[in-house]
């Protein structure tokens, strides 16, 4: 999981190898199968009226602000170990929350970076209000968060386990 300070993200060795492959496989593999594309459709003729042609450019694009990204994640990144089922609250745990203190109204979420949202779980970031309000907190505690609309929310947290995706 991550942990992002002062342009320095912390990744498990698991997560480091994910990326990297990814990276990897956009640095080699997709950009001829992109680049393929891309001739396929100019040899179709004109190209202002190329809906294939403008559709991969535009795929295109999207892949190298990918490549761009993970470049730069990887460059500062960090390996290091999924924190410890402390109780505290950290980046890489699942943390389930209740609020104003109703038990009935909770939620469950990992305190990561957008990297690994999944469907299988929803993601905050530690640099969300909701993520920043809750990390460092020990399970039992109280924090408290800023909504859009300027106003103050509580939560308290009701449990915190590291992350066993």
């Amino acid at each position: 999981m991550t942990q992002t300070s002062d342009n320095v993200t912390w990744l498990t060795q698991e997560a480091y190898n994910q990326l990297k492959a990814e990276l990897e496989y956009l640095s080699g593999p997709a950009r001829t199968e992109i680049a393929a594309k891309i001739a396929a459709a100019r040899e179709e003729g004109d190209l202002r009226e190329n809906g294939g042609y403008h559709a991969a450019k535009e795929e295109q694009g999207k892949q190298e602000l990918r490549v761009r990204q993970l470049t730069q994640l990887l460059e500062h990144a960090k390996v290091g170990e999924a924190p410890a089922e402390s109780g505290v609250v950290a980046p890489g745990m699942v943390v389930t929350i209740a609020f104003d203190g109703d038990e009935d109204d909770t939620l469950t979420f990992l305190l990561a970076s957008r990297e690994y949202a999944s469907s299988d779980i929803e993601t905050y970031s530690p640099q969300s209000p909701l993520g920043s309000g809750v990390n460092g907190k020990k399970v039992g505690e109280d924090a408290e968060y800023e909504l859009p609309n300027g106003k103050k929310a509580s939560v308290r947290i009701l449990d915190a386990k590291p992350y066993q995706g």
